[in-house]
């Protein structure tokens, strides 16, 4: 058996010797700690800067799809109102084409049409007949089949060339 005693008497340390011990032996780690996390940051720190510039470049090649395709965008809805404004004036020749087609085709014989002016899908109707009783008929048909909201006979008068009338046609319905 062997035993180890020690006789020298144990030093007290100082607090600056306990601050230079620390700092001597335990400090390298610290310092070696902190370099890795320096190291991390730094490495976080470039992943974040590339997503920022592809976000960049993201936003750049959205912006020039953009500035290509606001033209033809623009261009869409100037032909889209023009479209609009075909339809428009078609359903509106189509709507003329039908009320006149209408009218001829229920306007008797023994009727006389001297004018037939038509403003703004009215009608107005002048002519003579020898027959009143043709034009009774030709009124109280229009009013019957109602294909116009405003049906008025005007100015009935004896004439030469027999009775002249007036009419005023409106507001075509299909």
């Amino acid at each position: 058996m062997k035993y180890n005693i020690n006789l020298i008497r144990r030093k007290d340390f100082s607090f600056v010797d306990k601050i230079l011990y620390f700092f001597l032996n335990y400090l390298r780690y610290v310092l070696v700690i902190t370099q890795f996390v320096v190291i991390g940051v730094l490495f976080y720190r470039f992943k974040i800067d590339q997503n920022i510039i592809d976000l960049k470049d993201s936003i750049d090649q959205k912006q020039n799809i953009i500035e290509v395709v606001t033209p033809l965008l623009e261009e869409a809805n100037k032909i889209d109102l023009q479209m609009q404004a075909v339809k428009g004036v078609n359903s509106d020749q189509e709507k003329l084409s039908q009320s006149l087609a209408y009218l001829l085709s229920v306007f008797p014989e023994d009727l006389s049409l001297q004018n037939l002016s038509i403003e703004n899908a009215s009608f107005k109707l002048d002519g003579y007949t020898q027959n009143p009783k043709q034009l009774q008929q030709f009124y109280i048909k229009l009013n019957k089949d109602k294909r116009f909201n405003q049906i008025a006979l005007n100015n009935i008068k004896k004439g030469d060339l027999g009775y002249s009338f007036e009419f005023q046609l409106s507001e075509f319905k299909k």
